[in-house]
């Protein structure tokens, strides 16, 4: 009985392929670099919003090429190399829902739930899915095939980040917490939307509660 209910029956992503480090690494990698968002924003928020709205588009038109047959120097080697097979043919949404996700953290609230909104979205999302896919063996099934390790390593970093930017055990608690619960919820990419969206809420919720 416990068994049934600790250990899910969906098997662990074959991680052996050295290609398969390639690609989750390079692919967490960029996914790290909306952490630097919140830094931009503190200097210059305008160019800030404007720089994550139009990188979307950009993509967004590059991505439309490659799926059309043109290729893209660079950028189209990349998004191959740190594409999912699930991806294989498709438009990858993923870079379009994490630029979207911290445009709407920085849009949406003030400092310094904004920055935390994202910090959520860059290293509890990213770190979770790498300890995750390399280290994970617990996938109850209530975190949809997801891992234990994962889930606990997202709730972490959240709560360091959340704590050294707010300086405040409350607050860190409930961003690790709602990070965490929206991190382990199978909504494949659109998760890069709503982890900023709901940390940045508690986070409101909780300032203005304390």
């Amino acid at each position: 009985m416990i068994q049934t209910i600790l250990v899910n029956s969906i098997p662990r992503k074959n991680v052996d392929n050295p290609e398969n480090y390639k690609s989750e690494i390079i692919r967490k990698a960029l996914h790290f670099l909306i952490a630097l968002s919140p830094v931009m924003a503190a200097f210059n928020k305008p160019f800030t919003v404007f720089f994550l709205l139009s990188g979307t588009i950009v993509y967004s038109i590059m991505e439309y090429l490659r799926l059309s047959g043109i290729n893209i120097p660079v950028f189209s080697r990349l998004t191959r190399i740190a594409s999912r097979p699930r991806d294989n043919g498709h438009f990858i949404m993923g870079p379009v829902t994490l630029g979207f996700g911290a445009l709407l953290a920085l849009l949406l609230y003030p400092s310094p739930a904004a920055a935390i909104a994202i910090y959520a979205l860059a290293f509890g999302d990213g770190l979770a899915s790498l300890v995750g896919r390399f280290f994970g063996k617990w996938r109850p099934v209530f975190l949809f095939g997801k891992s234990i390790e994962g889930s606990m390593a997202c709730f972490a970093v959240v709560f360091l980040c959340a704590f050294a930017v707010s300086n405040n055990l409350h607050i860190a608690l409930a961003a690790a917490f709602t990070a965490t619960i929206v991190e382990a919820m199978p909504l494949k990419d659109y998760d890069n939307l709503v982890i900023p969206v709901a940390v940045g809420f508690i986070v409101q919720v909780v300032t203005a509660a304390i």
